[in-house]
């Protein structure tokens, strides 16, 4: 796979680079096109970089106005719940940080079940796009790395990873706690995006991070490995412990 990779002391400096480039992604979205779409994700590290953003050296940077906010996956879980990544981005920085509501494009968790709330999704990005046959062009995606090689509830082995044909797709629990379903936008989707940022930290991390990073994982065993931008690019922050199992470690 490959891509642009720095790597970071620890997970702290990390997040606060990853702040940082946020910001200027947005400058250059705005100036090139004249609205920013951000395409957000769930995790620990996400959660220290959306509070640098709300800081007020970090929010004044974003012109939030021109600012979309967009969710790669979440749990299906009432949205106050707070082991949803919406709780999470809430509390992190949409309560901190001057963004409208109806900048703010939740995943739903209502109704039926997962896949209703995925199509439901799905109408929501097409219609904000334009559902013309193209695949939306997010500015920029933040993505993760489970030490399974997940990203997003893109999981070991799951029918999500051969879904070519939709936007969003339901996803059964994976192997991490809650044991609840998801909704998680297809590999078609992230690979339409003008840049995939994956934020990496932690030893756990290491294996998988070095086989998905250096072309050594099939796509079944680290789903991470199908992340692969059609025109965009992909940069990978990483810090010292995550990088810890790569043959030529920076």
């Amino acid at each position: 796979m490959k891509g642009k990779l720095t790597t970071y002391e620890n997970s702290e400096e990390l997040a606060a680079g990853a702040a940082e480039r946020i910001c200027r992604a947005a400058a250059e979205s705005t100036a090139a096109r004249g609205r920013f779409t951000l395409c957000l994700s769930g995790g620990s590290t996400p959660r220290r970089t959306y509070t640098f953003l709300a800081r007020r050296q970090g929010y004044a940077a974003v012109d939030w106005s021109k600012t979309f906010l967009f969710f790669g996956d979440e749990r299906f879980l009432p949205p106050d719940d707070e082991r949803s990544n919406y709780h999470l981005v809430r509390e992190s920085l949409l309560q901190n940080a001057p963004i409208a509501a109806d900048h703010v494009f939740a995943i739903p968790t209502h109704g039926s079940g997962p896949q209703q709330a995925a199509d439901e999704y799905s109408r929501t990005l097409k219609a904000f796009f334009g559902g013309g046959g193209a695949w939306p062009e997010f500015d920029l995606v933040l993505l993760g790395l489970g030490d399974d090689g997940h990203t997003a509830s893109l999981f070991p082995g799951a029918a999500a990873l051969r879904a070519t044909d939709c936007w969003a797709t339901a996803s059964p629990p994976g192997v991490l706690p809650p044991p609840v379903d998801r909704v998680t936008l297809t590999f078609p989707v992230f690979n339409a995006a003008r840049q995939v940022m994956f934020l990496v930290s932690g030893a756990n991390k290491a294996q998988a991070f070095a086989e998905v990073y250096q072309g050594r994982a099939s796509v079944e065993q680290r789903p991470a490995a199908g992340i692969r931008p059609a025109s965009g690019r992909t940069v990978w922050l990483v810090d010292r412990a995550a990088a810890g199992a790569l043959s030529d470690r920076p």
